[in-house]
């Protein structure tokens, strides 16, 4: 076969790519957003106050890291786009994920790459926290960036307080429940943290799994064709925060923790967003789902490496 062939029989599969339908019943769709409320409760047992007065106190490194995350990552998420995307769903996918806040599992990889836990913490309470404005509010933005060509393919209508509400409740207010309960009862945040998160976990990936189970086939070809895409923004971002931190001077453990919190999205808010807000388009749900598996891989496996190598705590300059 030609490479000719081959590269239209892959156009033809990309364009094929929102025949996937992922939808939910109305009743479904509340159990995945009280799962995901309760994974967003977990993550905010382990946010204290203290956390905040840190940034006041040191606000050098969480500026930098939330640079990284909120305009380093969507620069470079519409820089790929323009030179190598050319399906609107798959665009916006990557578009919502470059805004979603900082993803759980990035405290966890941060300890383990002995890197700046307090920050990844502070950083992943601010994003977090945040995502209730920020994330509706950064995506309507940048997506008035796309491509012309992808613009004029677009049916979409974005209301900007729906999505703000359902990410109001979705996150802010278990987040916030989590930490007043981490304040001021935090004997009983240390009996629920393992396994409210555990749980949770379990649950939303069933969901998920239930979700795309229907067209699974389908999705393995699509998953074929943006496993180098995935891998390349994924790597950018890691890399980006990497090479950020260290222009503005950080220490290397600081260096290590942002590193992680820009490539660490939190696809789960995205999912949900999508099954919410954008069933129709198939693409958005496959750049999420595939990247949720694959910043596992990448992100565990750099804090592994990290984990053999000796730092020094140094000076930020």
């Amino acid at each position: 076969m030609s490479l000719d062939v081959k590269f239209t029989l892959i156009l033809t599969v990309l364009d094929n790519i929102d025949a996937i339908q992922i939808e939910f019943s109305d009743d479904a769709l509340v159990i995945l957003n009280g799962v995901l409320a309760l994974l967003m409760f977990s993550i905010a047992l382990d946010i204290r106050l203290a956390d905040f007065k840190e940034l006041v106190r040191q606000p050098k490194p969480a500026i930098v890291g939330l640079f990284s995350e909120y305009i380093y990552l969507p620069i470079i998420t519409l820089v790929l786009i323009y030179l190598f995307v050319d399906v609107p769903s798959i665009a916006l996918g990557m578009i919502l994920l470059s805004v979603c806040p900082g993803g759980s599992v990035s405290n966890y990889a941060t300890y383990l790459a002995k890197a700046n836990t307090a920050l990844s913490v502070m950083l992943t309470a601010v994003t977090t926290l945040g995502a209730a404005v920020i994330t509706p509010l950064a995506f309507s933005y940048w997506q008035g960036w796309l491509p012309e060509a992808l613009q004029r393919q677009l049916s979409l209508q974005i209301n900007f307080w729906d999505m703000a509400t359902t990410v109001f409740f979705l996150v802010l207010v278990p987040v916030s429940i989590g930490v007043f309960l981490n304040e001021a009862r935090p004997k009983w945040a240390d009996k629920l943290r393992k396994p409210f998160k555990i749980l949770s976990a379990i649950i939303f990936i069933a969901f998920v799994i239930i979700a795309i189970y229907g067209n699974l086939s389908q999705i393995g070809q699509y998953v074929k064709l943006i496993f180098g895409m995935t891998a390349l923004h994924n790597g950018l971002a890691l890399l980006g925060g990497f090479v950020i931190a260290s222009i503005f001077g950080l220490s290397a453990p600081n260096r290590r923790t942002i590193t992680l919190e820009t490539g660490l999205q939190n696809s789960g808010l995205g999912m949900t967003l999508v099954f919410t807000f954008f069933p129709e388009y198939g693409g958005m749900a496959i750049v999420l789902a595939w990247w949720g598996i694959w910043h596992l891989i990448t992100g565990f496996g750099l804090a592994y490496f990290w984990g053999k190598v000796r730092v020094s705590a140094g000076a930020e300059s």
